[in-house]
This record gives C-alpha cells, structure tokens and sequence, in this order.
C-alpha cells in the first residue's frame, strides 16, 4: 500500500495505491497554510474512513510539499548568515551584472536572503586548479562564526572561492562552526553545489541554509505526526529532478525539493506518453493557485540546471534568486482557480498572480473572501455546479459570486456582468495559450501536433479553451486528474542527482583521474539512497558538461557505462559533435572543447505503475447521463445546453460528442462543441477536437 500526499496552494491531495490489486482511492481536502501537516493529518483520517486500518498497513508515503518555494517567497525561512572568501561579500547582489530589463529605470532586484551585515568574510585563498594560495586564519574563522551567532544567526551558509576543487576550508569552517555555534544549522557549498560558478553556487547555498531549519523542523513534526497515527512505513520525499528521496536527504538539501508539488504532476505526463506512445505531450496542471505545464517528448521531460525562484517581476527571467539545482522542465503559463481577478492601474482587466488560496479562498467557497476569483468565473459561467463540488462535500454561494465580479469587476469596468465573467475566464486561457505557445516553440515543438493531458482541480476545466487556442489536435483526461499530482508520485523514479566541477581539455584529460571522481560520486550518491534505510541495489548513470574553449555554456553529453577511463578521447569527442550539431544546426570539428562538470544519477529499481482497467459492465450512456445545465459557450456567446455526465458510470468504449461536462469528485471536464469524447480501457477521457 502506498500513499502519495501533494501539498499546493489551495488544496491537499491524496492518492491511495494498492500495489497488488491496483486499486485507487483518492480524497482531496482544503490545505492548512498555518501547518500543513494538519491537513495531511485530516485528510489521511478521512481516507481511514472508508479503507479501515490503512496508515498501519501503509508501506511508503510519498510527499510534495510547496513549503521550500513558498518560504522563499514569503522570506519565512531563518535569519542566516554567509561566511565568504575576502573580497566577496557582495556576490550575492552584484549576481551577473545584468539588468534583465534594460530600459526600465525603476527595474527592482530581490534581496539577497542573507543581508549584508550578516554577510562576513575570512582571509582564505584556493586557486582555480585546488592549490592554496593563502590558508585559512582558523584564529579569524572562530571570531567570524562567533560574530555571527551574537548576530543572532539561526543558519549559517560557508561558500569559499573554488571550493568545489579543494573544500578542506570550507570542511574547516564546518567544523569549526559545529564547536562555536553547536545549535546553529549549517550549510557548505561543497556538499550543496560543488560547482562551478560563484555567484550561482553562493545563491544556491544561501538558500539551503535559509529553509534547512524549516524544513528540518516541518519534516521531524510531520514523521512524528504520522508515527502517532500508526504510520510504520518509509517517508519518500519528491525532488525537483523528478525522483524521490528520503526524509533524512530532503531535510539536509532542502534546495533540491524547491519545486517538490509540480514536478509531480510532469512525472505523471511523462509516464502517460509512454503508456499511449504519445511522441508530443504537452502536460498541463492547473491547481488553485497557479498553472504549470512542460512539454514531453519522445517519453521523457526535460530538466534543466537552473531555476529562478522569487521574481520581482514573476514573467521576466533575471529577476529572481538563481538556484542552480536540477529541476523538471516546468514553466508557469498562469493563473489558478484561486487567482484574483481585479481591474489594473491601467483600467485593464488583470487576472493573478494574486491568490485567494486556501485562506479565505474564492468567494464562493464562503469561508470569507471578498474578491472575485477565477474559480467564481468558472462556477457562474456554469461549469461547476454549486451542488457537486468535491463531490457535494462543499456548497459553492453562486449569489455572493455573481455579487463579487459585478462589484469588483464589471462595475468598474463598464462592462455587462456576463462580459465581466466570460473575460476572466477566456483571459486566462488567452494567457495560457501565449506562454504555452512560446513554450513549445523553445523546445522545438509544434502545437498542432501535441497531445494536451490535463491535471489539477482546474485543470480540466480550461483545457478545452487552452487546446483550441493552441490548435491542438486532442486532449487526455486521466481518471481523479483533480489529483493527478499525487498519481505521479508513484511513477516517479527513487533517484538522487550529482554534479563536480573539474575544468580540464579534453585532449589534456586524465580519463582514469575522472573515473576516481565519478567513483566518489557515486559513493556519495549511494550514501544519500541509503539514508532512508534500502537495501535494494543502486545504479548509476552518468554525464558530462563539455564546450568549446572559451564558451560560456555547456552542452550535456551522456557517457558510455562502464570504467571512464577505457574510453577513447574520440568517442566522447564525436558524442559531443553529434549532440551539439542536433541542437544548433551545426558544430566546430576543428575547434577544442573542455570538460567542465561531471554529473552522476544514483537511482534504485522503480516500481512500475499498473493502472487498473476499467469493470466494463455497465454500457448504458443514458445511465451515465445526469441531464442538462446550460453554461456559456463562447462560440456561441451565450449559454447553451450542456449535456452533464457522471464519470463514474462511464464505461470503455462509451462515446459523446460535446458540448458536455463530465463530472467527477476532484474535477470537472468542459467539452465544447465540435468535439467528440472517447473513453479507453482504463478510463482516460480521449477528446478529439475538430
């Protein structure tokens, strides 16, 4: 039995797995803000209900949480310090001495995590190739460290020039700090990112040591929390990469689970294209506070190196806290059910990024929000029924709604209510469809060809719009896709990534030294798995960041298993040509190349997702049918009779044509017109556009 737990913004989701009989149950209650293990808590008692004697009989919990980025964001993390070489106090704000928008003069930058008092420095020098050039003053480092806890430290950063070549400072300072600050939480870039770059690989750390109390804290509460329910199995965390970790590795590099809830969900896309041999997905979650989506190709998601958390300007890249640490591929194309929808500065209607959340939520919900939401849109377009929300548990005020967009949107606008209503909802999926477009693009996709899947309590809601202004040619709805995060847990891979700078030519390359260092790596990487007490056997995968001399950027090339140090100078040579000339068009056989990072995935053998197919015994589609309700067509631009189907009655084979809504406890699918709805086997909804 197994059990994955998605924390967002707005709700908490739950996914109940039987491996044996690959029953699903699933259960979705409202998210605690305050502490979110109270609503873990809720809603695993609530699921207890209806599955007797589960949390004992539970093997793995597997958990995304929000709580690293939001910590971030909100600056809720600990009062944290930065010890530096001389001379480098400032990186954090010099960052690349790029202004990521050029002509605005009132352009802001975020403030370091660490402010600059509290940023010291210590005479120490290590040169480019791991040589000391100046030792470290251990007299010095000790007044340092003691100067920052009658600061009044909570957590302390150690980033030294070049470490990732020689930490022995850096591993000093640990030590160090441990005897001068016992109750100080402290985090070292060698074991953080040891890589190159400074600025990179300094915001990185920072930012480690900044939610390590936090999250060391949450995650000791929750493991105790479910020790008290009776919970005797293993505690899996979701990393940003898209595996899944232990407890004891998530809350040593809290980092690495700073996109922990969305990856998720991109997991689950990934093993959807595989299940269909879909070469194009484009998989989209739309939750209660924002909209995500990643392209998929060939099966697999990318995942890039570098990821920006706490924008200034939540759009524009440059103008957030750079965190180098592998992340899926994910990009923010939106707004969420909870987003506020209000009237700008420029008399324009403005959809986000503020959201209701939670706490109080859409005004609908009547739990005390006053400002109309995407989610109030959606209920008086007629999508959602009042009465049928988590599957009749929460009564929707359609009054208070209508009340809300015509005070606070129409009004002021000097617009109809249903013009008001109609343009909150079509400007999301108008926004959506822009980003997603650029998206794609990026990537080397084409629109009209990709499959769309659609996840999250949202989602599936605005799919339909989204994909018909994409022009995508079909659309996927898996089963419990108000969920569909938590299901992707369980496809996820128990893995965890590695990375050590070592810059050297390749035609000057020790390849039996690197084949030490991949070794350690891989010792290290073991070391993290077996934190959380597995016995199974682990494999490795490895990787090089190899360019030109003298370029700015690397190009990720895999490299053959087995001793590195057998490998011919050529052999990686000629990978290298053919993985660049595939991304740019052509490549510079006569020009040299270095290596510059060496990368490594530890993993262990992963659980295969058996989705259970559907009973097929009930074939009457009247039987399905719940009737009519007239919602808002914007072809038609007017409301129309929708024909509304219980998807639980539902049965393979069963077919429709839309406009329809299908209805299920955790979502609702809006089919419009000119469509035709397929169910298969396992119940995915198959909607072909026309």
């Amino acid at each position: 039995m197994r059990l994955g737990v998605d924390v967002g913004g707005t709700f908490t989701d739950f996914v109940l797995l039987d491996d044996e009989t690959g029953d699903i149950r699933v259960n979705k209650c409202l998210t605690t803000s305050g502490n979110p293990s109270d609503a873990i808590e809720q809603g695993m008692l609530e699921l207890q209900q209806t599955a007797p004697n589960v949390i004992a009989e539970l093997d793995e919990l597997i958990h995304g949480t929000t709580l690293v980025i939001n910590a971030i964001i909100e600056r809720k993390g600990a009062r944290t310090g930065l010890i530096t070489t001389r001379g480098f106090r400032d990186t954090l704000e010099l960052g690349r001495e790029i202004r990521y928008a050029p002509y605005d003069i009132f352009a802001e930058f975020p403030q370091p995590l660490a402010a600059r008092h509290l940023r010291l420095e210590v005479n120490e020098r290590v040169r480019a190739d791991g040589s000391v050039l100046q030792p470290l003053d251990h007299a010095e480092a000790c007044a340092v460290v003691r100067q920052l806890v009658e600061l009044g430290v909570e957590s302390i950063a150690v980033c030294l020039l070049n470490s990732f070549e020689n930490p022995a400072h850096e591993l000093a300072l640990k030590d160090i700090i441990a005897t001068e600050a016992p109750g100080c939480s402290v985090s070292i870039s060698y074991e953080v990112l040891p890589q190159i770059r400074e600025y990179e690989r300094s915001s990185t750390t920072v930012a480690n040591a900044y939610v390590k109390p936090l999250t060391d804290k949450y995650l000791t509460q929750l493991s105790g929390r479910l020790g008290a329910l009776g919970f005797g199995g293993r505690l899996f965390i979701m990393l940003s990469s898209g595996g899944v970790t232990s407890v004891e590795t998530a809350a040593e590099f809290p980092v690495r689970i700073i996109e922990s809830g969305p990856t998720a969900a991109v997991i689950a896309g990934q093993y959807f294209s595989h299940l269909f041999e879909q070469p194009e997905m484009f998989c989209f979650d739309m939750g209660g506070t924002t909209a995500k989506s990643c392209l998929i190709q060939d099966g697999v998601a990318g995942v890039v190196q570098t990821f920006e958390v706490g924008r200034v300007q939540r759009f524009r890249k440059g103008s957030g806290l750079a965190i180098q640490v592998p992340v899926v591929d994910l990009m923010e194309i939106g707004a969420g059910g909870g987003s506020i929808a209000r009237v700008s500065r420029m008399g324009t209607l403005q959809v986000g990024p503020e959201s209701a959340g939670s706490e109080p939520g859409p005004i609908c919900y009547g739990h005390g929000g006053s400002r109309p939401t995407v989610t109030d849109a959606d209920l008086l377009l007629g999508y959602l029924d009042e009465n049928y929300f988590l599957g009749g548990q929460m009564q929707l005020d359609k009054t208070a709604a209508r009340r809300g967009v015509e005070e606070k949107v129409a009004a002021p606008l000097g617009v109809s209510f249903l013009q008001a209503v109609w343009g909150i909802h079509d400007l999301v999926n108008e926004t959506m469809a822009a980003a997603a477009k650029t998206h794609i693009a990026e990537k080397g996709g084409n629109p009209n060809l990709v499959t769309l899947a659609a996840l999250g309590g949202a989602g599936p809601v605005h799919a339909f719009g989204l994909a018909r202004k994409l022009g995508a040619p079909r659309m996927i709805v898996p089963p419990n896709a108000g969920v569909g995060s938590a299901l992707g847990f369980f496809t996820a891979p128990r893995a965890f990534d590695l990375v050590r700078s070592h810059k050297t030519a390749l035609d000057k390359a020790d390849f039996g030294e690197i084949e030490g260092l991949f070794r350690e790596m891989e010792a290290e990487g073991a070391r993290a798995l077996r934190m959380g007490g597995t016995q199974e056997s682990i494999t490795f995968s490895r990787s090089v960041d190899v360019r030109f001399v003298g370029q700015g950027s690397e190009t990720n090339v895999d490299v053959p298993d087995g001793d590195f140090g057998a490998i011919e100078q050529k052999v990686v040579r000629a990978e290298f040509d053919a993985v660049y000339e595939k991304l740019y068009g052509r490549t510079y056989p006569n020009s040299p190349v270095e290596f510059v990072n060496f990368r490594v995935r530890a993993g262990l053998p992963v659980k295969m997702l058996d989705l259970p197919k559907m009973s097929g015994k009930n074939s009457d589609l009247e039987a399905a049918r719940k009737g009519e309700r007239l919602a808002f067509s914007g072809r038609a631009r007017d409301f129309v009779p929708f024909s509304v189907y219980d998807r639980y009655r539902l049965f393979p084979g069963a077919e429709f044509a839309g406009p329809a809504i299908i209805e299920e406890r955790e979502s609702t699918v809006i089919v419009g017109g000119a469509a035709q709805v397929t169910v298969d086997e396992f119940g995915f909804l198959w909607i072909e556009l026309e």
